[in-house]
């Protein structure tokens, strides 16, 4: 990255941080606000920040969550985080990985920055420059930061972490999967060129990553044992240093493809997927344990939660559950966006469970409360600041809706306990390999909405539109709210690499 380019995105940052202003549109309606007053905190009011991301896994997966042990791969440290911590029943996530990606570390809905997609190699959509990241808000606030793991935001110098608020990264670009590119590409008679390998990379802030290995099948075995170690290591650092921290941890357990260590090969009762979930157990029990033996435990947020629901159908049975839920990674179903999720703060944030609806976007403007950190002003943030409910201090979530984007569309909204649908999902192929998820095709519906009662119905078989087409009244001006927003914040092109259309 140039010079100019770093300077740009200092601009803009500064310039979005004290002028302006900014419209809410995340929970219970929009609101414009001026720009905030610092907040009046010291330095032992910066909590540490560890957030752990896990990738492709669904809401039935975990023994908190109904799963584990019953579904034959146990996951007592993350049972144990979620016992210590506040368990979210109703966290909602965006339906891909790159989606909830960018909206957690916007606080935006993904496709205001142009990744309501996932990022292929070759997409033109990448993590921009005039984006605002969680990481650049703490950073801004003294925090030393750094990002581990698969990143899927963009592989331009300008989209990848350490240009995006963190002072240093390792990990993966793009997808997981990018390991079996090699294999495939040969197969098909093709030898890929250096630029066409997938690599580990390691960035520093300001400049661009470089490849430290090629990520072979080899590598992705062991690439979650090598981000445990760097973030214990990285935990003990910090501590030495006497500065608080925002580590960010993002597994690649349970994506596609499973392929575990030796020491987790054959562990569970269901193969490689639940392997895989056991070995991540394993390894956020290192981090947790990393964090209680640097002896800062009451001074840390624990974030865990998976960035959307588990890819079951199109690499079965290498795949997950999503519960009592219907759908899976890439549908606009409950199962798609309701996946685990839970926090930790000992001493602040007491544990249990809650019903109350949570977005990922909604730990932007949270966490960044926590840390006495102040959020851009001069544009829509629809993550809802929820730290008033999660220190007990109000008994109901700030968030009564969410709505849910794939590519340009809109095609679904969730009011209170139920899900409108705007467009239908049709499964492609048939017999047995009949597809769901990214692989389904979406039609929009003849002009009335698909309207399914959650609580009473999580399989959505039941459309209770006909009965109760009253929710239109309800859901309506939600939608009115965030088109009204488009007008002096447009959206840049929508994320597609099928609809060429006008360029």
């Amino acid at each position: 990255m140039n010079k100019n380019t770093i300077s740009r995105r200092d601009f803009v940052r500064k310039t979005a941080l004290f002028t302006g202003s900014a419209m809410a549109l995340g929970g219970l309606g929009s609101s414009v606000s001026t720009v905030q007053a610092k907040p009046s905190v010291t330095s032992k009011d910066k909590p540490n920040i560890v957030f752990m991301l896990a990738d492709n896994l669904g809401y039935g997966d975990l023994g908190c969550y109904g799963g584990g042990e019953i579904r034959g791969m146990p996951t007592p440290r993350i049972d144990q985080l979620a016992s210590e911590g506040l368990r979210f029943t109703q966290f909602l996530a965006e339906p891909g990985c790159t989606p909830s990606r960018a909206a957690l570390f916007t606080g935006r809905f993904s496709i205001r920055s142009g990744l309501s997609l996932v990022v292929l190699r070759g997409s033109p959509n990448t993590l921009q420059v005039k984006e605002i990241t969680l990481a650049e808000v703490l950073k801004d606030r003294g925090y030393a930061t750094s990002y581990l793991g698969k990143w899927h935001l963009g592989m331009e110098p300008q989209s990848q972490p350490q240009n995006q608020g963190f002072d240093d990264y390792y990990g993966i670009l793009n997808s997981t999967d990018e390991a079996l590119f090699a294999k495939s590409m040969k197969r098909g008679g093709y030898t890929p060129t250096d630029s066409e390998r997938a690599y580990i990379w390691k960035g520093t802030k300001g400049k661009k990553a470089e490849p430290v290995k090629e990520y072979t099948l080899d590598v992705r075995r062991e690439i979650d044992l090598d981000l445990a170690d760097r973030s214990v290591e990285y935990i003990h650092r910090q501590v030495k240093l006497k500065k608080p921290f925002f580590l960010f941890t993002s597994w690649t357990r349970p994506h596609y493809p499973n392929l575990v260590s030796e020491k987790f090969a054959g562990r569970s009762h269901i193969g490689d997927y639940g392997d895989s979930v056991m070995e991540l157990d394993y390894n956020t029990g290192r981090v947790l344990d990393a964090i209680r033996d640097a002896g800062i435990e009451d001074n840390t947020i624990v974030v865990w939660v998976s960035d959307n629901g588990p890819w079951k159908t199109m690499v079965w049975p290498d795949g997950g559950s999503p519960g009592p839920f219907r759908g899976e990674l890439g549908s606009a179903w409950e199962g798609s966006i309701r996946t685990a999720g839970m926090i930790k703060w000992p001493g602040q944030i007491k544990s249990g469970k809650t019903n109350g609806m949570i977005s990922i976007m909604d730990f932007f403007p949270t966490l960044a409360k926590f840390a006495g950190a102040e959020i851009p002003t001069d544009r829509p943030i629809d993550g809802v600041d929820q730290s008033d409910w999660l220190l007990g201090k109000k008994s109901t979530s700030n968030r009564e809706h969410l709505l849910t984007f794939i590519g340009g569309d809109l095609v679904a909204v969730r009011w209170r306990h139920y899900r409108i649908y705007l467009q239908d999902v049709i499964p492609s192929g048939s017999g047995y390999i009949n597809m769901g998820g990214t692989s389904a095709n979406r039609i929009p519906r003849n002009g009335y909405p698909a309207i399914y009662n959650i609580e009473a119905d999580p399989r959505e078989e039941h459309d209770v539109g006909p009965e109760e087409s009253w929710i239109v009244g309800k859901y309506m001006p939600l939608v009115m709210q965030y088109y009204a927003s488009l007008k002096e914040h447009p959206n840049p092109r929508p994320a597609t690499i099928t609809d060429f259309g006008e360029q």
